[in-house]
């Protein structure tokens, strides 16, 4: 694609164009702002160009297209991923340096897209990225979320959550699409009705809410191949109703707009109460609904209705349960609005979609009172009592008699809708999003489907997409490796199997070294910039950065410094490696407990901070907002990457993948994608401790926490310290709840439930033999250097092929 692309003085003069054109404005006037609007909006017009040059192809071919529907996509700052892809930051960066614009200035102005909060949705924006440098069509689909999750700020060591206001300045990336405007309608009733002697059945009495649709480009790498991401934003049908405003009732004449147009407002609302859970059901419909009538729509317009077709063209993906009304919304449409049997709708629904499952915790698992999806989606309701009917039937011809069992795997049954049991009843190909997850899937969560058609289960083991967290986050160690190697590891990244004779070049490693130390710098700067908090550099970067949940276990790692830090305190003559711990994770503001880990984190910090001697080997610093990127700046930097989750509990993890491609070693349980990181970097290249899944299985029926507690002096000094004041002592028992859950459970259940003081001993016996490894440089240089060299394997390019073979079938596009 080099003949599309602007030079460095074609750059310089569009940016000057664009300026007095938008601003009237010459440079030298221009604000930061100003700046980056006008290069945004150059950036993107090239982006645009090479959607148009390829649009002909994609419409004149009628292959099949993806629809991939998820609740988040966590994209990240687009200017510099997409001068990345187009494979032009260098020209752009020419002409900025000639211009005296300041890059990272211009990168700071673009607000962070509130549309996604973990890993789910940064899997999902990872996926956009290789759909599209693959040249498979797709498109993404989700909701436009005026205020994304929340902006977290630490105040007294507490997480405060504050609107994330991304959209208050627009949003350049993003193109509306008014004319494709869809209705999604709530209440009403459903009544049947007779035609041509068949009898079909129609929703009446509904309230409308208006699905609008905005798209932002996803260019493939050096491509002009261009894929959308279609958000959908909530609008009423009514701006106002003049009758109240005209009588005084000025917040009753805006309450229906206000009611209809919240769906779109913030990423998962908190539910711990009915009001949330109708919004978070309204949510999850809307977008389903507007995603599946557009594709529905689409396909009639290129391929006309001839249905027995649509799962030949039409690949729909569920990632996780939120869209899994998309099913029975497109049973729905097939036969309310067409008039298929129901035997024909089902089959080429099921033919259609496919499902994602991200988790084995059964409270993750969606289900939502069968009172609630009846008064809000009557007719999806009646489709659900029908395919539910129709499945447990099924069942009992092969589970005879096991009603018990039957109801284990009911789409409804208890009084709920269960989400997971519709998606897996209802989708051709269930996948697990790595082996040990999808092992897990087969003989455990969906075990009693599985034996029916094991075919059906897959493991396919996620990605991250190197372009962005390598080219783009870490351009000093791309530099380094294209060097060494070349540059076809950037298209095909696999061949980072190439650097592994490096690792063993004494030069090599003291140049990666030198990468590590800069990055490091970078973090440092970052810190004191955003949260006037001083790192030193030449201590370990020790980092665990992930969504904060008790499996994830950031207790055990608090607990860990703690234990650290009494050692310290004790031996006077104790000396360790200096060493920087860094947290990074927003809580979910209803989730109790996990805010309390963030206070503890924050409390230990305070502790650690004001001991003169302590203070010189150990700093524990909480990163604020983690997000996108904040990732992009701490992965580079990080040295030790802590996956630590309970085993059997993190379905993959990406951040693993991501802090392994910029080498650093991980420290972690054999869970999720650690065991396969652990089988391409060998077990000298990693530090594995803890439990293993069956051993936790196991453990359900004999652990005893308080017999860890007992036994380990060191273990129950610490936990002491939670509830004797050390930590907090103007409210020494602030942390009873953390104490009481490890040795006493919550409600009559199992103390310490996650394995956390069982893991401890052998947790802190690994972190030494880490410390030690680090000390002797060419050994953990080594180490690190073969973490990056064998990372190429967890690109998503690898992950969206495997998808594509056994799943979607795509055809690849000749551009």
């Amino acid at each position: 694609m080099q003949d599309k692309q602007l030079n460095k003085d074609q750059i310089k003069k569009v940016i000057k164009l664009k300026l007095e054109r938008l601003f009237g404005c010459e440079i030298q006037d221009a604000t930061q702002a100003q700046l980056y609007q006008a290069i945004a909006l150059i950036v993107r017009d090239e982006i645009m160009e090479r959607r148009t040059a390829s649009r002909a192809m994609r419409r004149d071919s009628a292959n099949k297209k993806l629809y991939y529907l998820s609740a988040e996509f966590l994209t990240g700052r687009a200017l510099y991923n997409n001068m990345v892809t187009l494979v032009n930051e260098k020209a752009y960066f020419e002409a900025f340096d000639e211009l005296g614009i300041d890059k990272s200035l211009i990168f700071e102005q673009e607000p962070e897209p509130g549309l996604g909060n973990g890993g789910l949705g940064r899997l999902a924006a990872c996926f956009l990225d290789s759909l599209a440098a693959l040249h498979m069509p797709a498109t993404g689909c989700t909701i436009r979320y005026e205020y994304g999750l929340f902006r977290q700020k630490i105040v007294d060591g507490y997480q405060v959550e504050l609107p994330d206001s991304w959209l208050d300045n627009g949003n350049l990336w993003e193109i509306p699409c008014p004319d494709e405007t869809e209705e999604v309608h709530f209440g009403g009733r459903v009544e049947e009705y007779e035609e041509g002697g068949e009898t079909y059945f129609r929703h009446v009495d509904y309230k409308t809410v208006l699905a609008v649709p905005y798209e932002m480009p996803v260019v493939g790498y050096d491509s002009s191949m261009v894929n959308m991401l279609r958000m959908w934003s909530a609008r009423s049908p009514k701006k106002i109703d003049m009758a109240s405003f005209n009588r005084g009732q000025y917040v009753q004449a805006m309450e229906e707009k206000e009611l209809a147009e919240v769906i779109s407002k913030v990423l998962y609302p908190e539910d711990n109460h009915v009001e949330g859970k109708e919004l978070r059901l309204k949510q999850q419909y809307f977008f389903s609904s507007a995603t599946v009538q557009y594709a529905v729509k689409d396909f009639v317009k290129t391929h006309g209705t001839d249905f027995r077709l649509f799962p030949e063209k039409v690949a729909l993906h569920v990632n996780d349960t939120h869209p899994g009304l998309a099913i029975p919304e497109l049973m729905h449409i097939l036969v309310d609005d067409y008039h298929l049997t129901w035997e024909m709708a089902e089959d080429i629904t099921r033919r259609s979609f496919a499902y994602t499952n991200h988790t084995v915790l059964q409270e993750a698992l969606e289900r939502w009172p069968e009172d609630i999806m009846q008064r809000l989606l009557p007719r999806i309701y009646m489709i659900l009592q029908e395919m539910n009917r129709r499945l447990c039937d099924r069942l009992w011809h092969v589970y005879t008699g096991q009603w018990e069992r039957i109801g284990r795997m009911a789409i409804i049954g208890y009084g709920q809708v269960h989400m997971a049991n519709l998606c897996v009843s209802m989708c051709h190909t269930v996948n697990g999003v790595s082996q040990i997850h999808a092992d897990i899937l087969r003989r455990d969560t969906f075990r009693d489907y599985c034996l029916i058609d094991p075919s059906r289960f897959l493991g396919i083991t996620n990605g991250i997409t190197h372009r962005r967290w390598l080219m783009q986050a870490n351009p000093t160690l791309t530099s380094l490796i294209n060097d060494a190697i070349g540059e076809g590891w950037k298209r095909e990244p696999e061949r980072l199997t190439e650097l592994n004779p490096f690792a063993n070049d004494a030069s090599f490693r003291t140049q990666f070294d030198e990468v590590k130390v800069k990055n490091k710098l970078r973090l440092t700067d970052y810190m004191q910039r955003h949260q006037n908090i001083i790192l030193d550099p030449d201590s370990i970067f020790d980092v665990q950065a992930k969504r904060m949940h008790e499996y994830k276990r950031q207790l055990m790692n608090a607990l860990s410094i703690l234990m650290q830090y009494n050692r310290l305190v004790e031996d006077p003559k104790l000396v360790l490696p200096k060493r920087t711990f860094i947290f990074g994770a927003k809580a979910a503001p209803g989730f109790y407990r996990a805010k309390l880990i963030i206070r503890l984190i924050n409390a230990i910090a305070d502790l650690v901070k004001k001991h003169p001697r302590a203070s010189q080997f150990i700093n524990v610093v909480f990163l604020e907002n983690y997000c996108a990127s904040a990732a992009e700046v701490l992965m580079p930097a990080a040295e030790v990457s802590e996956q630590i989750s309970t085993a059997g509990k993190e379905a993959s993890g990406t951040g693993n993948m991501k802090f392994m491609m910029n080498g650093a070693l991980t420290i972690g349980t054999m869970d999720g994608a650690n065991v396969e990181i652990f089988e391409h970097v060998g077990n000298d290249n990693i530090y594995i401790f803890g439990l293993s899944a069956e051993e936790v299985e196991a453990g359900y029926a004999t652990y005893r926490a308080s017999e860890i507690y007992e036994t380990n002096v060191h273990i129950r000094r610490a936990m002491e310290q939670l509830i004797d004041g050390t930590l907090c002592p103007d409210n020494p028992r602030l942390f009873q709840d953390l104490y009481h859950a490890l040795l006493f459970g919550d409600g009559g259940g199992m103390a310490d439930p996650y394995f956390v003081l069982k893991d401890l001993p052998d947790y802190n016996r690994t972190q030494q033999r880490m410390l030690k490894d680090y000390q002797d440089r060419d050994k953990w240089l080594t180490m690190a250097v073969k973490n990056t060299a064998n990372s190429g394997y967890f690109s998503s390019d690898r992950t969206i092929k495997e998808y594509n073979d056994l799943i979607w079938h795509l055809t690849v596009l000749d551009l």
